[in-house]
């Protein structure tokens, strides 16, 4: 049976709460989905994401994700801006940290004996990916790894004029924090959208 989950880092209770914010406020009299929630669709920053088969033990390979990198206690990275992102996505894209690298690469050590690659969508249309990501999606089934990765938290979807728009009227609506903290890894079951539906597994950063 093919799960669909992602691996992702988890802002801080207080980033958590501006995240949430951050959305409704952009979005103005347009609702973006899926809606942020601290008990439901969690805000979040992946690292991979896919499609999985039964042997994936999402505790175990937590932890070996965890375990097979140093990392800090908390990470603290920086807005590069609220993005627009085909189709119809709204991103708040964040700096791309070598830490970031270092840690994508432990989990898709972890997580490619694992991928259901069969479950890929290969009909899925490409042509407004760049080619780094073309590449990415034929080998994980996930557009943003290596070269690609592009470190970001969703903050929702919508019809693709409404999703420019509340792009190119954000810096009216709201006041983005300059940093934003992240202090756990989490695997979770994807919802609409890709959205952190429901935690499965949670580990603290430091942790040894």
């Amino acid at each position: 049976m093919t799960s669909w989950l992602g691996v992702a880092l988890l802002p801080s209770a207080e980033h958590m709460r501006s995240a949430i914010q951050l959305q409704e406020e952009i979005g103005g009299d347009h609702q973006l989905h899926p809606t942020l929630t601290a008990d439901g669709n969690l805000p979040h920053m992946t690292v991979f994401q896919g499609p999985f088969t039964a042997s994936f033990d999402p505790e175990k390979e937590l932890g070996k994700i965890g375990g097979s990198t140093t990392l800090p206690k908390e990470i603290r990275l920086a807005t590069v801006g609220i993005v627009y992102q085909p189709t119809g996505w709204v991103f708040l894209s964040l700096e791309k940290a070598p830490l970031l690298h270092g840690l994508q690469h432990a989990a898709l050590e972890a997580l490619e004996s694992h991928l259901d690659r069969e479950a890929f969508d290969t009909s899925k249309d490409t042509t407004h990916f760049s080619e780094s990501e073309r590449a990415s999606f034929a080998q994980y089934g996930y557009r943003y790894t290596g070269d690609a990765y592009a470190p970001h938290i969703t903050l929702g979807r919508a019809e693709e004029r409404i999703a420019q728009n509340v792009v190119r009227t954000a810096p009216e609506r709201a006041s983005v924090p300059s940093h934003w903290v992240f202090d756990r890894l989490s695997v979770y079951v994807m919802g609409e959208h890709g959205a952190h539906a429901q935690t499965l597994a949670e580990r603290a950063l430091d942790r040894t």
